[in-house]
Order: structure tokens, then sequence, then C-alpha cells
């Protein structure tokens, strides 16, 4: 053929193939070595996620444990009040009631005195009196 052996054209491309094989056996030596790299980052970056995850859990248990007990504190502190706020009312109207009558019996000792003729106070009228002029007073301080 060309004047060289065929043996030694043989041998010239079995170590071609052999030198692009032991290149290509490198390249990916190096590919390995930075997937195993990358494999122990990713391991460690999911273990900080599990962490971290498990972390979030835990909290959101507090928070849930939290909002039921407030819940259950709220819950009574709004029934105290409303029972505060019907004895108040009652309070008041019983208030209201007892001046009512306070003002009807100083209306009918007004009248009956206006009627009368004027003698001697009994200890009812004296008593009504002196009442009269302490609302009258309290009136005038408010």
């Amino acid at each position: 053929m060309f004047g060289l052996p065929l043996g030694i054209f043989v041998e010239g491309a079995v170590a071609v193939l052999l030198a692009t094989t032991v290149v290509y056996c490198i390249m990916l030596n190096q590919r390995l070595k930075r997937l195993h790299a990358d494999r122990d980052a990713l391991r460690q970056m999911v273990a900080d996620l599990v962490g971290a995850t498990n972390l979030a859990n835990q909290a959101i248990k507090e928070l849930k444990a939290t909002a039921v007990e407030a819940d259950l504190t709220l819950s009574a502190r709004l029934e105290e009040a409303e029972r505060f706020g019907v004895e108040l009312a009652n309070h008041v109207n019983a208030g209201t009631v007892l001046m009512e009558r306070i003002a009807k019996i100083t209306s009918v000792a007004r009248h009956s005195q206006a009627m009368e003729p004027v003698e001697e106070p009994s200890k009812a009228q004296s008593a009504l009196q002196q009442l009269q002029s302490r609302v009258r007073n309290r009136g005038a301080a408010a």
C-alpha cells in the first residue's frame, strides 16, 4: 500500500483510540468528581431543609396551641363581660325605678303641702324636705 506496513497503521490507530479513550476517561472522571461534590452539597441541603421543616412544624403546633388558649381566654372574658353588662343594666333599671318613686313621693309631698294649710311640719314632711334639698344639692353639684 503506502509503503508502511499494515501493522504499524493498525497500532497507530489503536494508539489514537487509546489516547482518545484516556482523555475521555479523564473528562468523565472530572465530571464524576463534580457530581459527587454536588451530591454531598445536595445531601447537606436536604438535611438542612428537613431540619427547617421540623422547626416550622413545631412552631405551627405551638402557634395552634397558643391560638386555642387565647380563644378560650377570650371566650371566658367575653362571657364575664356579658354577665357584668346584664348586671349593670339591671342596676341601672333598678336605679331608674327608685328615682321615679322618689320623684313621685316628692311630687305628692309638694302637692299635699300646697293644698294643706301651713302647720307644724311632721316628721315625715321634714324628712321629705331634707330629701328634696339633698336631691336639689346633688343636681346642682352635677
